[in-house]
């Protein structure tokens, strides 16, 4: 899986392993489904603190088109690890809903015939 990390500040500059690595092991499971995976930290009240810190994660997936989740926590890495994982959940859901299931679709081609 390749893993894009952007960020504009230099504080959060210093987590682009920790990012990486993350969200290597969250979506262990999943590499086969997510190709790209892009990670964005930001600050949005700056220095002045409380609950700003802002992890967006985007996974790209040729079968479930895009996933974007966004999270803010007080720190970096809850951040990252809140969407990362809200973003694997996200995507388990939308993969199990664009596939056909099995034993209805077998049923239904059965009764009508």
């Amino acid at each position: 899986m390749q893993v894009l990390f952007e960020t504009r500040d230099p504080r959060a500059a210093g987590l682009k392993s920790v990012a990486e690595d993350r969200a290597r092991f969250v979506m262990r499971r999943l590499d086969w489904l997510v190709p790209r995976a892009r990670i964005q930290l930001s600050d949005i009240n700056g220095r002045r603190g409380g609950v700003d810190k802002r992890c967006q994660v985007e996974l790209l997936s040729d079968r479930t088109g895009a996933v974007v989740i966004t999270a803010l926590a007080r720190d970096w890495r809850s951040a990252i690890d809140s969407a990362l994982a809200r973003a694997a959940h996200a995507l388990m859901r939308l993969w199990r809903r664009a596939r056909p299931h099995g034993r209805q679709r077998a049923l239904t081609h059965a009764t009508h015939r």
